[in-house]
């Protein structure tokens, strides 16, 4: 019965995480007016999944970091009532931030199931130094770096005149290009981190786990992506087609180097940050629609981490 719940609950938060996240990348080509908003929904779900299934090959890392071990005690790390609750934290953090319409990070919501289940299940043995090292630092600096890289990398390529604010043949080309490799990224960045909730589940461990991953994904982005899409592609700043490759090639680069050697980025604070770096510069931020964004990313993790700790209590009591 247990097991059932977990791998339920898994699908929904991949299904959220999807439906939150899979638009990430093509923000840029619909807000920028570069393709509609169908054809970008249809080319980030395709690369996101793609991304998804090489994430069998390319990200163990973080497949071994979200499973928990070395951040909460090992004896929990199989135990079905604490990865139940875990799944459960994430997956109601994720699907109300989804309803809103903001775009927040499933890594968040999933170190704070952790975090808040683990300090249930065992008061001192969530190891906090580990959790500043491999989690929260990354985590923190990451948006920086993007802000940071957005508009050296904007600065740069206007320079080369390789970020026009009109379209032509190659930018459109590079655009399209660019958006798949931040789907791509995602994909292999956050379909290891979900799979990680069904490391207690034998069947589906490993390889099977990450395809089931990948298919919940994938249907919530073709399903319930549109609230998080207009705010990505309309909310944040106002952005022509060279301003949308420059905060896909920032967001790519960053989350493939943390896919790689096992950094939790979050993708969407990769792609917020590079976007807004680039507003920042142009002045077209739209500070309405960002501060309650990272208003947001503030109470993702505490809200995770009640939601998982209530989880916690009821699953051991029940279960």
């Amino acid at each position: 019965m247990l097991a059932v719940l977990i791998i339920l609950v898994a699908s929904i938060v991949a299904y959220a995480n999807g439906a939150n996240a899979n638009f990430k990348g093509v923000a840029s080509l619909f807000g920028s007016g570069t393709t509609s908003y169908r054809t970008a929904l249809n080319w980030g779900n395709l690369t996101t999944a793609a991304g998804a299934v090489s994430a069998i090959f390319l990200a163990g890392h973080l497949l071994k970091a979200f499973s928990g071990k070395g951040l909460v005690e090992d004896s929990l790390i199989s135990d079905p009532s604490f990865l139940l609750a875990v799944a459960i934290g994430a997956a109601a953090t994720g699907s109300l931030a989804t309803c809103l319409g903001f775009p927040v990070s499933s890594t968040h919501a999933h170190t704070g199931g952790l975090v808040g289940a683990g300090m249930v299940a065992s008061p001192g043995g969530v190891n906090l130094v580990h959790l500043w090292s491999t989690f929260a630092m990354p985590l923190i600096f990451g948006p920086v770096v993007a802000i940071l890289l957005g508009t050296l990398f904007y600065l740069l390529l206007r320079r080369l005149n390789l970020a026009p604010d009109h379209r032509t043949r190659t930018l459109d080309a590079l655009h399209f290009l660019s958006a798949g490799a931040v789907g791509f990224a995602r994909g292999m960045n956050d379909t290891p981190k979900i799979a990680a909730l069904l490391v207690g589940v034998s069947f589906w461990t490993g390889e099977k786990g990450i395809l089931l991953v990948a298919v919940a994904m994938t249907f919530g982005g073709l399903i319930s992506a549109r609230r998080v899409a207009e705010t990505l592609s309309h909310k944040i700043t106002d952005m022509n087609p060279g301003q949308g490759f420059t905060a896909n090639l920032t967001t790519s680069l960053l989350v493939i180097a943390g896919s790689v050697y096992g950094l939790p980025l979050s993708t969407t604070h990769v792609s917020v940050g590079s976007l807004l770096g680039i507003g920042i510069i142009t002045q077209q931020a739209r500070w309405r629609t960002v501060i309650p964004i990272l208003m947001a990313w503030v109470i993702t993790v505490p809200c995770a981490a009640v939601l998982a700790a209530l989880a916690y209590a009821v699953c051991r009591t029940a279960f």
